[in-house]
């Protein structure tokens, strides 16, 4: 066999690709990695708010353009572990009417092609895989599940264990949120030899000690480290897959690396580079036979562009919230409806506590006209953070494309009603609860200028479905137009619901793994 042809290439290093990867290794097949970025380098600058936040120096530098010609750089990051390294490692199951048509006040959530029972061995594996700690029975909109979390839920700290109380007496149901994260405690505390410390360095940062539980800790290292079959190339971007003369599969992998032009092979080729830059790679590789892009015969791809309508609202207290590690915490009775709503709102969750340098880089409104000299670091002393999450809706219009050479993200906001009314629900949560806060929208927690909703929970873009008219992929997630071709990452959600995705594309790898692993059997 020549040295440049694999069993397997799996393009990207994300939770989907990763997880695909590390679930097939032990087959013993030839599996080749391929990462654009390199592992990121652990230093102190890893927790150092300024570095992340204000100046995203984590954040791709790649400039691409809004439907209105304003340039922007996504947020996006580039290392080995994908956007895991920054994610918040929230790890909800979709819940199981997400995969049914729901009824919005702006049109319809489409059902899936497959039903909540075909991921659900999946989902529990995937919890397994990425170390998720929770507990059943507490959410109120929870799916059936086939057995306990693996891991006992992250414990609150009094502030947050004083508002979850809160809300039960209001009737409402606030659960432990699921955290993939590397974390022994004991009452309330980590123990001596935890990897995680409970700081407040969590949702958003890279960490510094790998204990959170991303693409690259759980699935990459453990790999590599046992499976000399597999091979990882850093710093490879794909700049295009060319298909054999018939144009029914991939033939060749072309690669970028260290400024030399490089071509590999394999078998089967997965594509995992996220939703957005997977379609990116399925446009720029058209040829003779697929002329408006591979496995782009319905036209579809690129469309249907989904990312949540999101919101990181600060409250700020008059009294000091001394919680370090904050993001324990989330609520879903508005999840599908509420008492004076029939459509959907969305779900509430923490994410972690505010920095002095993060408040320092926004807009601050006039409100703080009770506060005006405190220090920065103060407020952040007297937050308590929230992050909001509505669905938004497929539209084939909202898409991502190249426009010559330059990369176009075509985006019109829907259904931001259930997020306008989330908001109120939360701002009166708190209210009953004796805070009476005031709620500051925060806009730099991807970056400066890069806009909440705009890159965070990408999806869509290479639906699955039967048809191939309508849809990217088959049921198995393999291109219709293509034999050896999958897509691994959230390309394939036909619709998002209101949680975190990551579960979801994780799950999903496993299940796209066992139909490839039965192909390289």
């Amino acid at each position: 066999m020549p040295a440049d042809h694999y069993d397997l290439i799996v393009i990207g290093t994300g939770p989907g690709g990763a997880s695909l990867a590390h679930r097939l290794a032990p087959l013993g097949r030839r599996i080749l990695l391929l990462e654009r970025g390199e592992y990121l380098t652990r230093t102190r600058a890893n927790w150092d708010a300024q570095t992340v936040f204000v100046d995203a120096a984590y954040q791709s530098k790649e400039t691409w353009y809004g439907r209105d010609g304003r340039a922007f750089h996504p947020g996006l990051h580039y290392f080995v572990g994908g956007n895991s390294k920054f994610y918040g490692a929230a790890l909800l199951r979709m819940r199981e009417r997400d995969f049914g048509q729901l009824v919005h006040a702006d049109g319809i959530s489409p059902a899936w092609p497959l039903g909540y029972t075909d991921f659900e061995p999946y989902y529990a594996e995937a919890e397994r895989l990425f170390h998720v700690h929770g507990q059943r029975g507490e959410d109120s909109t929870e799916p059936p599940a086939s057995g306990p979390f693996p891991y006992p839920a992250v414990s609150h700290e009094p502030a947050i264990e004083a508002l979850s109380d809160s809300l039960r007496r209001a009737g409402r149901h606030p659960f432990h949120l699921p955290l993939g994260i590397l974390l022994d405690e004991r009452n309330g505390k980590p123990t001596p030899t935890s990897i995680c410390i409970r700081c407040d360095a969590f949702d958003g940062f890279p960490c510094l000690l790998n204990g959170k539980a991303d693409a690259q800790v759980v699935c990459i290292d453990p790999m590599l480290r046992a499976h000399p079959n597999v091979t990882l190339l850093t710093g490879a971007y794909v700049e295009k897959l060319r298909t054999n003369a018939s144009g029914t599969a991939v033939d060749a992998v072309e690669v970028l690396r260290d400024g030399q032009r490089e071509q590999y092979r394999a078998n089967i080729v997965v594509v995992a580079c996220g939703a957005l830059s997977s379609a990116l790679l399925l446009l720029r590789s058209a040829d003779e036979h697929h002329p408006h892009g591979l496995a782009n015969g319905s036209g579809q791809v690129g469309r249907n562009y989904m990312r949540h309508n999101q919101s990181i609202l600060m409250a700020l207290m008059r009294q000091p919230n001394d919680t370090v590690f904050q993001k324990t915490l989330a609520l879903s009775d508005y999840y599908f409806r509420s008492d004076d709503w029939e459509y959907p709102l969305g779900l509430i969750q923490m994410c972690a506590t505010s920095h002095g340098a993060q408040i320092r880089g926004e807009s601050l409104p006039s409100w703080l006209e009770w506060a005006p000299k405190m220090p920065f670091d103060q407020m952040a002393r007297h937050s308590m953070d929230f992050w909001l999450s509505s669905e938004d809706l497929p539209r084939p219009e909202n898409r991502i494309f190249y426009d010559g050479e330059r990369v176009v993200l075509d985006l019109t906001e829907n259904n931001m009603e259930a997020h306008h009314r989330l908001r109120k629900k939360l701002q009166a949560l708190l209210d009953a609860a004796g805070a009476h806060p005031h709620l500051m929208e925060r806009s730099l927690y991807l970056g400066k200028n890069i806009p909440i909703g705009g890159t965070a929970h990408q999806a869509g873009t290479a639906r699955f479905g039967s048809d191939p008219a309508s849809s990217v992929l088959d049921l198995n997630c393999k291109a219709h137009e293509l034999d050896n071709l999958y897509l691994a990452d959230a390309s394939f959600f036909p619709s998002i619901g209101a949680v975190n995705p990551t579960l979801t594309i994780i799950a999903n790898a496993l299940r796209v793994a066992d139909v490839i692993g039965r192909r390289l059997a």
